[in-house]
């Protein structure tokens, strides 16, 4: 009885702001850009040259969610298009439009953005809106110690290794550095790149071989690091003292060094492992709902939020990379026009690898990043066994995976049921 009239409610709701909302313009839903001056961009330099107008609406996760479930449920609604992270869209799956159809006017979108866009369907259920990510940054003093034959664009682990020895030996001090501090960003690099270049997976594979491998190579990138390393939350300031001249970071943690010292700072791609070049990107996307009261019009706003001109824009109003070859401006900050670049080339490789951020942990989230930074401490800096380490860790990921019950996401193959540690 009560959900029947939890249903009846729904449906009720979903009428009620159907009606409400009605007009020619597009119910743009979206969990993103919510703050007042990034909704203001949004409505005034990305979207106000869309025929017949755009009533972008920006949420917070509460209302944002419960209106996507009402209008789901009653079959009929008036939002348009929603746009949210990854996580928030696969929550909705078989609620979104195929939009194979939409036709980008030779837009060429990242590959591998494209195919998650898909959540292993053959339906391209989302497109590819906005990215964040996290690169590699250097001093360019450090260019010349790079390994002979080596790309900068195109690095392994081995030569990142090797350059950074090459940095300690050469100059007297080791000059790697990496945000181990504990605000850093540190689980991340775990959990998006390093493991998942080396064993193609995120959750399932934590105590493999493979990942006991790529343990090992950190522990010898660990001894050309800068031991201050543990103290860095932010790599930008270190590499504006020049304390460290080899970084990897958050881009958001490293733009103040390229706004205050553009001429003396290189961005590039994170390096690639024997599984590929492994990145945990910040993706939003953009979908149109089955409830959606206008299919078409809903597709053609899709379409026109993917061309360069919007995708710039979207970059201006909220500090997001285009996740298109849209060519920068250069009156873009020297943030931007760094960092975007060594983005595009990381997500746009022939090896790209996305290692999503966890999805279906609830309030847990902290609980499954203790685990890798438990990993790095015990591993790394109090250098106990790496199969004892990994085997101990892997029966609390486990643990943690059962109790949630979230199944398995990419890098890892989908699970019925909670993701399995092997």
């Amino acid at each position: 009885m009560k959900r029947t009239l939890k249903t009846l409610a729904v449906a009720a709701l979903a009428i009620g702001l159907t009606a409400s909302t009605a007009s020619a313009q597009v119910l743009f839903w979206s969990n993103q850009a919510v703050p007042v001056e990034e909704t203001q961009k949004m409505r005034e330099q990305v979207l106000k040259a869309f025929p017949g107008g755009v009533d972008f609406q920006p949420q917070e996760p509460g209302p944002f969610i419960t209106r996507i479930q009402a209008e789901t449920e009653a079959g009929s609604g008036a939002i348009g298009v929603v746009g949210g992270l990854y996580g928030d869209l696969a929550n909705f799956a078989d609620s979104w439009v195929d939009l194979s159809d939409v036709d980008l006017s030779g837009v060429t979108v990242s590959p591998a953005f494209m195919e998650l866009g898909k959540f292993g369907t053959a339906e391209q259920k989302f497109l590819p809106w906005m990215q964040a990510n996290y690169v590699m940054a250097a001093n360019k003093q450090a260019l010349q110690y790079l390994p002979e034959g080596a790309d900068i664009n195109n690095l392994t682990y081995d030569q990142v290794i090797a350059w950074a020895k090459n940095l300690a030996e050469q100059t007297g001090s080791p000059k790697f550095g990496f945000p181990a501090g504990p605000k850093g960003l540190k689980h991340r690099f775990f959990q998006g790149f390093l493991l998942p270049a080396f064993t193609g997976s995120e959750v399932t594979k934590f105590r493999s071989a493979e990942a006991e491998q790529a343990w090992g190579k950190f522990k010898e990138l660990w001894q050309y690091t800068n031991p201050a390393s543990t103290n860095y939350d932010f790599m930008q300031e270190p590499l504006l003292t020049g304390d460290v001249w080899l970084a990897f970071d958050h881009i958001a943690r490293l733009s103040e060094a390229f706004n205050q010292k553009p001429d003396d700072f290189v961005a590039f791609p994170a390096p690639s492992g024997p599984k590929g070049r492994a990145f945990m990107p910040v993706l939003a996307g953009i979908a149109v709902p089955k409830s959606a009261p206008d299919v078409a019009k809903s597709k053609e706003l899709i379409k026109y939020m993917m061309q360069p001109e919007q995708q710039v824009a979207t970059l201006l109003a909220t500090n997001f990379f285009p996740t298109t070859d849209a060519a920068l401006p250069a009156e873009l900050p020297a943030s931007a026009r760094a960092l975007g670049p060594a983005v595009q080339a990381m997500t746009s490789s022939p090896d790209a690898l996305p290692a999503l951020l966890p999805v279906g942990l609830g309030d847990k989230a902290g609980q499954f990043n203790q685990v890798y930074i438990d990993a790095f401490e015990r591993i790394v800096l109090a250098n106990q066994d790496v199969r004892q380490v990994l085997d101990q860790q892997a029966d609390t990921l486990r643990q943690l995976m059962v109790t949630t019950g979230a199944p398995c996401w990419l890098p890892d193959a989908p699970s019925e049921g909670p993701c399995p540690v092997e």
